[in-house]
């Protein structure tokens, strides 16, 4: 491109508005300022659409616990007996449970993120305790949803879960990365009935060696469907390209049914362009029994699609309607490409049958501040950060990432190899192989699937079995696809993995490229991972001791090298399609090549807040193709130096650049575009400029220049509006400014903030040695930046921040909320200890006794019934029910209110042998009275009198309140 472009940090950026000049409080451009983050977009990016319209997000109202609470011992034949029964979950489990004084939270939530660092804890996980916990949810379900499929889904939980509905155990999960999805619908209660749902999560199970949370990390959601529904995953839809050229989207749809009658229904598909035009449409009956399942196909013939691409992500959309008695009752929206994707063992990877380089990284999924529970906006902000580095490819390393993380690179024109996590054919683990590649096989970003990672198995007998079996399963779910696995070795053993697979993956190893490609000329293989170079963002001179690593690309760990070095090796050969950078940014835990105190990597091309390292500049020139682009490292700011020569590191994609200091030429010289170029400069005050050119005229400039002492605080952040949903959320940079509005790039002080209209969701400034808390409000800059993750409120306003550090003028930063209505969610239920199991007596004719009690053990001659139970109509006369609760502890120790929502018949209540309420009316009505304080088991009776053939007893919910 032969436009000039501006500096920003010393970094060219294509054609940069003016910045806000409120934000820097100073009368400097962000381009003049030197601060390496772009410009702020001054638009809220667009919400991703509804795919499922029967899903609900579940995410308010939830209780946590941290720490494991054991299950209480029965004592007695009666207590064990009736442990053994449905619904009579023990402990925190228990419907009943006391969670009175539990932590409130909101989903998504990693309790791990919260801890402080310890020595003591896994250093492989990033020295943060993780231990086991309990989430508790009341829930309550509308008796319009009697009668309908309804489930639970839990996107992903760390680690390994149980998970209770109603006191009975739902399911059990093994992975901290798949779905959950749980069938509520056979133990849904509604109305005034309501239901818990009780969850440990034990975290101490670890699936990885780096930083991977724990809790309900991922979205929550409560489906709510036809009894003749699609089923959830039960669409698949992806486009393919016959031999004549001609394109299809072959739709196949899983119906399933709860209901109780064999059911007819016609699935109704249609495709719709980018506009929303309609371009195909077909449809099939269906016929599903009840209980089962049934799948309709349908194939939709397209002329000529518009296509997918890195450059131009094209999106069609899918819309499945499940249709009965002319009505549609379900509905999926699934966006799709056109697109081909080929690897060829001579010439690498070809999308749409050209020739593609995968400009790849790995990616961990936590970030500075949240942890794993990284809210969307800023997945979307991550991708963001990689798209302008050029990058076009990522390894989900070594996971299932979130689903709205493959929504963004569908929509942003990535391509993504989805790696599954456990090495295992056995089922429960095969299971979790099937689900990803149901989730996923839609997705045109996707083009790999990884069975696994670096494996000890891969080059045996064994492994090759297990590898078989589970490329089997992905090719039984979508044959369009290759299958890899990411080696670390093993390649010429006779047995190995690479002959069972359809892209051999190269996880380092790049001496052994050519040799792999000799013996086995047929074998398409990628690197699947390379590089693992160390950089302290900032530093340019090593101080091991420290624990701090130069910036100018010289330092990797022995299996790997440079970022240049790397590149060379993939570039210079053809047949090899392309790489994955170890990593995009640094992540948690894994702290090679140091130990404590560090708590984070070094490998990332950015650091755990998506600030810029030199690597990320050596990439952009490696990368970007459609643009000039320059950089210039190290920043210009060394008092104490004047006259000692400096390395001055110039990375572009041009074709010559040249350096000058304060208007002096040092010097042109031709563009090295992969290992860059070198300049030793003596150092003076001022500005140091690179201009590069191609075709004899400068088309890119960058500059990095001298910053005074700070004066101030800047607050900067990567969007100038925020939607007013509650939900979204941006991460804003704070740094230091010198007198002219310069950043300061060696400040490394406390600072201190405040938000109005919004809430800080976590902090953090890069240093994978700093311990300070990632969550509250302060945070130390490190080489001169830190960051504050902010969450909007809701409604129309104004998000007002505020910095602060002494010494220095604070920063007020405003910014505009709109209003955006929020994603619906399932209200929170309020607090009530509901009390529903009672015991029953036989009928009397005359009025019992309110001591009346069955024997210990006597499980036959008194009823077990629920609230909401009405006694069927008889010849008239009393009834005794009984039960013994433990009140929470607020009420025990406070006293609270009974209330029976609807008692019919006249009735007497007794609590702990004394009468607190009675009714007099033989109609249905409610009952309330004070609850006295009062701590351990407390014993409730109430004494019902029916008149004859009317139906009687506890016909409403019974619950406890607080006064």
């Amino acid at each position: 491109m032969n436009r000039r472009e501006m500096l920003v940090g010393g970094v060219s950026v294509g054609a940069l508005t003016t910045a806000d000049r409120a934000l820097a409080r100073a009368p400097a451009t962000m381009a003049a300022s030197g601060l390496p983050m772009p410009a702020p977009v001054r638009d809220l990016p667009k919400a991703l659409p509804v795919a499922d319209p029967g899903r609900t997000l579940l995410e308010r109202g939830w209780l946590f616990h941290l720490g494991d609470i054991p299950m209480p011992v029965p004592v007695g034949h009666e207590a064990t007996y009736l442990r053994a029964k449905a619904g009579n979950a023990a402990g925190a489990a228990a419907m009943a449970f006391d969670d009175s004084d539990w932590q409130s939270v909101r989903l998504p939530h990693d309790w791990v993120a919260e801890q402080p660092f310890v020595e003591t804890a896994n250093l492989s996980q990033g020295y943060r305790p993780r231990g086991i916990g309990w989430y508790r949810r009341t829930l309550r379900l509308d008796t319009a949803d009697r009668g309908k499929t309804l489930e639970l889904h839990f996107d992903a939980i760390a680690t390994n879960a149980t998970i209770w509905i109603n006191g009975s155990i739902a399911t059990h999960n093994w992975s901290g990365y798949n779905s959950v999805y749980v069938d509520l619908t056979p133990f849904a209660r509604f109305g005034d009935e309501t239901n818990v749902i009780a969850i440990r999560v034990d975290a101490e199970a670890m699936e990885g060696w780096w930083y991977e949370g724990g809790g309900l990390y991922r979205h929550v959601w409560l489906v709510r469907r036809a009894p003749v529904a699609i089923a959830t995953d039960g669409v698949h839809c992806h486009p393919r390209r016959g031999a004549d050229g001609g394109w299809q989207v072959p739709v196949a749809v899983t119906v399933a049914s709860i209901a109780r009658d064999r059911s007819a229904a016609s699935v109704e598909v249609q495709l719709l362009d980018v506009d929303g035009r309609q371009v195909a449409s077909g449809q099939a009956p269906v016929e599903v029994a009840p209980l089962d399942r049934a799948e309709a196909s349908v194939t939709l013939a397209v002329s000529a699609p518009a296509l997918w691409s890195v450059e131009t992500p094209t999106l069609y959309t899918v819309v499945t309607r499940l249709v009965r008695d002319g009505a549609a009752v379900d509905e999926r929206r699934i966006a799709v490409g056109f697109r081909t994707i080929r690897f060829d063992a001579d010439k690498g990877f070809f999308l749409n049958d050209r020739p593609v380089k995968l400009k790849g990284v790995c990616l961990h999924q936590d970030h500075a501040g949240v942890g794993v529970a990284v809210p969307d906006a800023l997945i979307r902000w991550r991708l963001e950060r990689l798209k302008a580095m050029g990058c076009n490819a990522i390894r989900c390393s070594h996971n299932a990432p979130a689903a709205e993380f493959l929504d963004l690179c569908d929509r942003m024109g990535f391509l993504v190899m989805d790696e599954n996590r456990l090495f295992n054919p056995s089922p429960d683990y095969m299971a979790q192989l099937e689900w990803l590649v149901r989730r996923d096989r839609n997705h045109p970003s996707v083009i790999l699937w990884s069975v696994f990672n670096e494996e000890p198995m891969q080059a045996t007998e064994a492994g090759v079995e297990m590898v078989r079996r589970m490329a089997a399963t992905v090719r039984r779910l979508d044959d369009e696809r290759p299958v890899t696995a990411a080696m670390n070795g093993g390649f010429f053993n006779p047995q190995n993995v690479s002959s069972v697979v359809d892209v051999t993956g190269f996880n380092y190893y790049q001496g052994d490229y050519d040799r792999f490609h000799q013996m086995y000329p047929d074998r398409p293989l990628t690197s699947s991972e390379d590089t693992s170079a160390f950089e302290t963002r900032g530093a340019f001179a090593s101080d091991f001791k420290g624990h701090v690593i130069t910036s100018y690309d010289t330092e990797a760990a022995s299996w790997g090298d440079t970022h240049r070095k790397t590149w060379k090796n993939i570039m210079d050969r053809p047949f090899v399609a392309g790489g994955f950078v170890w990593t995009g940014f640094d992540y948690h835990g894994e702290p090679t090549p140091h130990e404590w105190p560090t708590i984070a990597s070094f490998f990332g091309i950015m650091d755990l807040c998506g600030f810029p390292k030199t690597a990320f500049n050596i990439h952009r020139a490696h990368w970007v193709d459609d643009r000039a682009v320059v950089a210039i490292a190290p920043h210009w700011t060394w008092p104490g130096r004047e006259g000692q020569p400096i390395k001055v590191f110039v990375t572009s994609n041009t074709e010559r650049v040249r350096l000058t200091l304060n208007g002096r030429d040092l010097g042109e010289q031709a563009v090295d575009r992969i290992m860059g170029n070198e300049w030793t400069v003596p150092y003076a005050d001022g500005r140091i400029e690179a201009h590069a050119s191609s075709g004899g005229r400068v088309v890119a400039s960058a500059a990095q220049e001298t910053a005074g002492v700070p004066v101030a605080l800047r607050l900067t952040p990567a969007r100038t509006v925020m939607a007013g949903d509650d939900e979204d959320v941006q991460p804003i940079t704070i740094d230091a400014i010198d007198a002219r509005g310069r950043h300061v790039p060696t400040a490394n002080l406390p600072t201190r903030f405040t938000v109005a209209g919004g809430t800080i969701i976590g902090v953090g400034n890069g240093d994978p040695n700093s311990h300070e808390p990632e969550q509250g409000g302060a945070r130390s800059l490190f080489n001169g930046l830190a960051q504050v993750i902010v969450r909007a409120g809701s409604g129309r306003g104004r998000i007002v921040v505020e910095a602060s550090a002494a010494g220095l003028k604070s920063a007020r930063l405003s910014i505009d909320r709109l209003a955006v209505p929020p994603r619906v969610q399932v209200p929170a239920t309020a607090a009530a200890m509901t009390i529903r199991e009672w015991r029953r007596s036989s009928l009397y004719s005359t009025r019992p006794s309110p001591e009346l009690a069955p024997a210990d053990g006597d499980n036959n001659s008194w009823g077990f019934v629920r609230g909401n139970s009405p006694t069927p109509a008889d010849k008239g006369g009393w009834r005794v029910y009984r039960t013994v609760v433990t009140p929470w502890r607020r009420i025990a120790a406070d006293g609270g209110m009974i209330r029976l929502a609807a008692v019919s018949g006249q009735a007497e209540l007794w609590v702990d042998g004394k009468q607190v309420a009675t009714k007099t009316s033989a109609t249905t009505g409610p009952i309330e009275a004070a609850f006295p304080a009062g701590a351990g088991p407390r014993r409730i009776v109430l004494l019902v009198n029916a008149a004859a053939g009317a139906a009687s007893g506890i016909v409403g919910p019974v619950a406890l309140t607080l006064n």
